[in-house]
């Protein structure tokens, strides 16, 4: 059951990532924070996210802005480092405070308040529209960067934030998506060499099977995603995933899914 909810869900978030900007994380964070501790849903969250970006580099590459990859991802490479700094630390301080429910002990952890709340206020961006047409001046794009790598580093959220700020630059979609494709590829490179140390990664307990069917499912996601992109509306799907993560956030950040 395990494989196919989460290869079920790998296939669909990476599909739908190709014309929002963003989805993969937002989907399958949650999901595994109902099998993994959660700094380590956020790690292999990002493990699968870096894989399924560098197929879908493969498919849009021809597409990418350069200059706007070293004047935007190269700040978010950098913050990146530090918000995945943070989520270490935090991931280390235990339980802050226990309570009883239906019977059942729950603990709530500053690392499940602080992703949990990210998560929530995330979701509420997908689900204003305002926000899908807030945009930035070209002259914040370096702060942007920052901005959204450490974000990405901290939890995985960085789409929202970058494609806030790549959008007053009216590209075309194509070479959007690629800019932001391999943005993203530079970010999770980063935060993904300092969640490489969480000592739950490498104790024996997670399923590398699980985590490469995972892989396999957003790559055929991103296949079909570059084939039908062009035709494809996303406005169900958002209401959808907003509603969806702000009540996962709520239960991260209680306790009750850790």
């Amino acid at each position: 059951m395990d494989f196919v909810l989460l290869a079920s869900t790998s296939l669909i978030a990476s599909f739908l990532t190709f014309f929002s900007g963003f989805g993969l994380g937002t989907i399958l964070l949650p999901v595994f924070a109902i099998y993994y501790p959660i700094e380590i849903a956020v790690a292999l969250t990002a493990a699968v996210h870096l894989l399924n970006n560098i197929f879908k580099l493969g498919l849009v590459s021809k597409n990418i802005n350069w200059k706007l990859v070293f004047t935007f991802g190269i700040p978010s490479g950098l913050a990146a480092f530090l918000g995945a700094y943070i989520l270490k630390n935090f991931s280390g301080n235990g339980a802050i405070f226990e309570y009883v429910l239906a019977n059942k002990v729950y603990q709530i952890s500053s690392g499940g308040i602080i992703i949990g709340f990210l998560i929530i206020a995330f979701s509420i961006i997908e689900l204003i529209p305002k926000f899908s047409t807030l945009s930035f001046h070209k002259k914040y794009l370096v702060a942007g960067g920052f901005i959204s790598g450490f974000f990405g580093g901290l939890s995985g959220h960085q789409g929202a934030i970058r494609t806030a700020f790549l959008l007053r630059l009216n590209l075309d979609k194509k070479m959007f998506i690629a800019t932001g494709v391999m943005i993203a590829c530079l970010v999770d490179v980063a935060r993904i060499s300092l969640y490489s140390k969480f000592e739950n990664l490498n104790n024996g307990n997670i399923n590398y099977a699980l985590l490469s069917t995972c892989v396999l499912s957003a790559w055929i996601g991103a296949f079909i995603g570059n084939k039908l992109f062009t035709k494809t509306s996303i406005t169900f799907f958002k209401w959808f995933v907003g509603l969806f993560m702000m009540a996962m956030g709520i239960l991260i950040a209680l306790g009750i899914v850790n």
